[in-house]
């Protein structure tokens, strides 16, 4: 069965985007871990929109961060910032933590990888995370710029295909972009030369980001999470960690099923609804081993270990700290430093 996943580059307009959502998170979280934070971020052609509702004691300048975190991601334009930032509703102040709204969220693991993710996701996010060190860190890539993405196409284990688009400079030819790519980005991570690459399929790609495109916070959820071969749900990017904590704990509670030897590969999925902190629903799925996860009924024992509830996974796993716009760039799991992954 062919699987197709991908991965975006830090200057890729909706991953811009996402890293700004998230750096307005950490920032607000820094200041005030009680922060509540519901966000959105719209970038297009020399402009930023950040809308949504806040509510937190946190007092800063939006629009400067906004602006600093757009120059990290790898551009020296300027562009300007419009915020549209209100509090929440009365309705919504009385709701439980990180219960404003109904969510479902899959936390998923397998052991066909050491990161315990599908093996097209790792290969994807390692080759924009490379892309994205070549740019920073080798003075040979001058050239290359920060937009970009990664895709992947296996046949189980044997890959299929790979494509590469690579923002550059005007003065290096396609031939040479593509060369330089297979040698220093796509046979590193992949091993060997796929039966088929495709790098910049258009030719040259020298007009980029907001110059090129628009791009939203939140439209990479499935690719951020396990590569659209899980259903994933809500977008995490501009959310506070209770409305992100249901996420992070259900990975959590796969990667240990997993990890135990219980099972080969496991689904864990919570369903929230409105004003109520716990879950209405706790299920796991799965492919478990014969000898030990059979014999178990995997989603009583995940009710039983873990506690679902936002302000219960947050305490558990110590959220509420600036983690965010790291998590933001090469996937939210399935890379160590991060609570949810120990």
């Amino acid at each position: 069965m062919l699987k197709a996943v991908e991965s975006a580059c830090a200057g890729q307009p909706d991953k811009v985007c996402d890293q700004v959502a998230d750096a307005l998170v950490d920032e607000f979280v820094r200041r005030d871990p009680a922060s509540s934070v519901d966000l959105s971020v719209l970038g297009s052609h020399g402009m930023l929109m950040v809308a949504g509702e806040v509510d937190s004691r946190a007092d800063f300048d939006l629009a400067s961060l906004a602006k600093k975190a757009y120059a990290e991601a790898g551009y020296a334009d300027e562009v300007e910032v419009f915020v549209n930032v209100e509090k929440p509703s009365d309705e919504m102040k009385g709701a439980p933590r990180g219960a404003t709204d109904t969510r479902v969220v899959r936390g998923y693991a397998t052991r066909e990888t050491r990161e315990m993710l599908p093996r097209p996701v790792v290969y994807a996010h390692a080759m924009t995370r490379r892309l994205d060190e070549l740019r920073r860190l080798d003075p040979l890539f001058g050239w290359l710029k920060s937009d970009g993405k990664a895709q992947v196409v296996m046949d189980g284990d044997r890959v299929h295909a790979v494509t590469v688009l690579a923002s550059h400079g005007a003065g290096i030819s396609p031939r040479e972009v593509k060369r330089a790519l297979i040698e220093r980005v796509i046979v590193p991570v992949m091993g060997e030369e796929p039966p088929a690459i495709h790098v910049n399929p258009l030719g040259a790609f020298v007009t980029d980001g907001f110059h090129a495109d628009s791009g939203m916070s939140g439209r990479h959820a499935e690719s951020d999470a396990y590569g659209a071969l899980v259903p994933f749900g809500t977008a995490l990017s501009g959310r506070d960690p209770y409305k992100r904590a249901g996420a992070y704990l259900a990975r959590h509670a796969a990667r240990s099923i997993v990890a135990q030897g219980l099972a080969q590969a496991v689904t864990v999925t919570v369903a929230y609804t409105m004003g109520r902190a716990e879950p209405i629903l706790v299920e796991v799925r799965g492919v478990l081993e014969k000898s030990r996860g059979a014999k178990l009924d995997l989603t009583e024992v995940t009710r039983r270990e873990y506690d679902f509830r936002p302000e219960a996974a947050v305490e558990r796993l110590s959220l509420a700290r600036p983690l965010y716009r790291a998590a933001s760039l090469y996937g939210q799991f399935g890379r160590g430093g991060f609570p949810w992954e120990e």
